[in-house]
């Protein structure tokens, strides 16, 4: 059997988390599903890191950590440039390499994206909270030590050492987003979308939005048109991944991973989870654009992505 090897925090950035596919099955008890902000490099990173579906990654949000191995391993990294660096020379993400014992694996600041996400053959290992290891900060749920904390200077993340992995040693182009890019995020039309004036559903997908600096796991603000709707509220309701919300002030609201379980402000619609992904990568400041898409086509583009992890 492998034996048990550790990452040691040198330097703790503002936000490092462990997350797992996420935590189902408990929203009837308050409690929200955490999980990866930006599942497709999450899944590309378990990908080139030889894992299957669901092992637990470590999100790491803005850079500004340094991890130093005590073991020779294997770590794959996909997502944002973080400025990562091995010993002084510059890594790129997308790609599986190797760490060799006391060497000090770096992140500085977001060239491009938000998130890069971090693997290890077999995944981190951590006591289960609720059936997973995902970290909810507001919750003080899951992570690496089960108390919903980022990473600090002197913690250490477990896991079993392994040899090379088997599978792809980095993603192909064409998997890869261009996150400088001004994104179109596909949209499925909610329950409310009637009552807002007409006026204002052709400026939600004629006009660019810029996500606002009030942006985190739990939701990120879009600043563009004020949006007119004839609810202003309704009774509190389920609330699930993506939903749009428009309160008051007619700027929406995008929830996340890390959302309230149940709002009462009216919904434009829900962000598709590949949606929610390239979302979660925008800079604030950052323009994009809503396209509407239908239920079943949104179903099917992500039946069609998750096969590719199967």
């Amino acid at each position: 059997m492998s034996e048990l090897a550790r990452l040691r925090v040198e330097q703790a950035g503002p936000l490092a988390l462990l997350q797992d596919a996420g935590r189902f099955g408990v929203r009837r008890l308050g409690v929200t599903q955490g999980g990866p902000a930006d599942p497709h490099a999450w899944a590309w990173a378990n990908r080139l890191a030889g894992n299957s579906w669901g092992a637990a990654v470590l999100e790491i949000t803005l850079g500004g950590l340094t991890l130093v191995a005590e073991r020779d391993a294997w770590l794959a990294l996909a997502g944002a440039d973080l400025g990562a660096t091995l010993d002084g020379e510059p890594l790129t993400p997308w790609r599986r390499f190797r760490l060799g014992a006391g060497q000090r694996l770096a992140f500085a600041m977001p060239r491009v994206g938000l998130r890069a996400y971090l693997a290890v053959p077999g995944g981190f290992h951590a006591e289960a909270e609720l059936g997973s290891l995902a970290c909810v900060v507001r919750e003080g749920l899951g992570g690496h030590r089960g108390e919903g904390r980022a990473l600090a200077a002197g913690d250490a993340l477990a896991f079993r050492a392994a040899g090379q992995p088997s599978g792809p040693e980095e993603a192909p182009p064409a998997v890869r987003p261009d996150y400088a890019a001004e994104p179109r995020l596909a949209l499925i039309p909610g329950a409310q979308i009637a009552a807002f004036r007409g006026s204002s559903l052709f400026a939600a997908f004629h006009h660019p939005w810029r996500v606002d600096a009030r942006a985190d796991r739990m939701g990120v603000r879009l600043t563009g048109p004020k949006l007119e709707c004839a609810i202003d509220s309704l009774v509190s309701e389920g609330i699930g991944l993506g939903a749009v919300q428009v309160p008051p002030d007619g700027q929406p609201i995008v929830l996340l991973n890390d959302r309230q379980t149940i709002g009462g402000y009216p919904r434009l619609g829900s962000l598709t989870p590949l949606a929610c992904a390239r979302l979660a990568q925008c800079q604030p400041g950052q323009r994009l654009w809503l396209r509407p898409q239908g239920r079943e086509a949104a179903h099917n583009d992500f039946v069609r992505w998750r096969r590719e992890f199967d």
